[in-house]
């Protein structure tokens, strides 16, 4: 069994923001030569996310919409996470509700995915660097 793994790095200018990191993810595909096994994808920040859906502009904007309702950033004194001198204690939240990881199929050598689905970085305390793991294993 081969496995490969690399990281990605981002850095979004605002506070949130999503971004399609598929073709970074297939370029690790391969790279790694692997033609038939998994794919991991995983933000490796408690405050990012990683999730799988179609890229598509008024989603990203219901998205956006939808966690700032479910987890709005004002007012940071909210959230008790705050207390500790920090004003991300929604970021936590979305990064909860939107997810740590994906895993997709690899057939051979593509990502095996369905209609429409691509992989998301999803970030929600931007404005510094944050890293996503890729890891591939199989045959």
């Amino acid at each position: 069994m081969k496995s490969h793994r690399k990281e990605l790095w981002f850095e979004i200018p605002n506070r949130r923001g999503f971004v399609n990191i598929t073709p970074e993810v297939r370029d690790v595909v391969r790279e790694s030569g692997v033609s038939e096994g998994l794919v991991l994808v995983n933000a490796m920040h408690i405050t990012a996310s990683v999730f799988i859906n179609d890229d598509e502009r008024g989603l990203h904007a219901d998205y956006e919409r939808w966690l700032e309702q479910i987890a709005p950033h004002e007012p940071v004194s909210q959230y008790q996470h705050n207390l500790t001198g920090e004003d991300n204690g929604d970021a936590h939240l979305k990064r909860q509700i939107m997810g740590r990881e994906v895993v997709v199929a690899i057939t051979d050598g593509q990502l095996d995915f369905g209609p429409w689905e691509q992989i998301f970085y999803g970030e929600f305390d931007g404005r510094r660097r944050k890293r996503v793991l890729v890891k591939v294993v199989g045959e």
